[in-house]
């Protein structure tokens, strides 16, 4: 059976590097978890205010990073944080923060505020604005901060493509988890903060919501990538041929 696994190895890395890494135009999420955002990075906030990111970050923190002008995944991904944060047993600023980044140099600190009062709205419960920032940057900072992460975007037109997931920090800025798609469960979201209070890495284990949907850009939404859920499905058929091809047989 171990030429069976060399072999599903060997099938399985080229989809998950496609799915997963990037795309040829830098789109896309290669895991970076271990690695270390630079915590002297210059930023500025709601206030027009420099700001540096070891500020921001003194505790587990939940890094998102969007533009705030997206009328694509970039909205439904913090419709969802703002739900799920409501349901949090944990307390704001004290076991953990929120930390949105724009990597548009066109979002400015006044509409970083507007977004910030709209979303602290919707949370049906003390959560003092101080543990969940809007912040934008410079081109190279927030590209720098992106990149620290593994997270790739590219302009297209007047928008931005690029992937929907969350990134844990520790207090030292260490990248503990990724988390995928635009729904976060609370139980995923307090076990992921916990651990990161502790240091502890999480690897990633289920993407298959990234792999499924993809956004268009066009239609401003995610779509349904049925050619992915049949590629993922032929490995699955190929995996089970190979397994009974390989198994050996009873002698009679």
């Amino acid at each position: 059976m171990s030429e069976v696994f060399m072999i599903l190895a060997l099938c399985a890395r080229p989809s998950s590097a496609a799915a997963f890494a990037t795309d040829p135009n830098g789109v896309g999420v290669v895991e970076k978890l271990g690695s270390r955002v630079p915590l002297d990075l210059e930023l500025i906030d709601e206030d027009g205010k420099k700001v540096v990111l070891r500020r921001m970050v003194d505790r587990p923190t939940v890094l998102a990073l969007v533009y705030y002008r997206c009328a694509g995944i970039c909205t439904p991904l913090l419709v969802s944080l703002t739900k799920t944060l409501n349901e949090l047993p944990l307390e704001p600023g004290k076991d953990f923060k929120v930390v949105t980044v724009s990597f548009d140099p066109l979002d400015t600190p006044q509409l970083a505020k507007k977004k910030r009062l709209n979303f602290l709205r919707q949370i049906q419960r003390p959560f003092p604005p101080s543990a969940w920032r809007f912040l934008t940057g410079s081109p190279s900072s927030t590209r720098a901060l992106a990149d620290s992460v593994g997270f790739g975007f590219a302009k297209k037109g007047e928008d931005y493509v690029h992937p929907a997931t969350l990134m844990i920090l520790a207090k030292d800025g260490k990248l503990t988890r990724y988390m995928y798609g635009t729904t976060f469960l609370p139980a995923d979201m307090q076990l992921a903060l916990t651990e990161a209070s502790s240091g502890t890495i999480r690897p990633t284990v289920v993407k298959f919501l990234g792999f499924c949907y993809t956004y268009d850009p066009e239609s401003r939404r995610q779509v349904f990538r049925l050619n992915r859920v049949f590629g993922a499905l032929t490995l699955a058929a190929a995996a089970i041929f190979l397994a009974a091809l390989l198994r050996p047989k009873k002698r009679s």
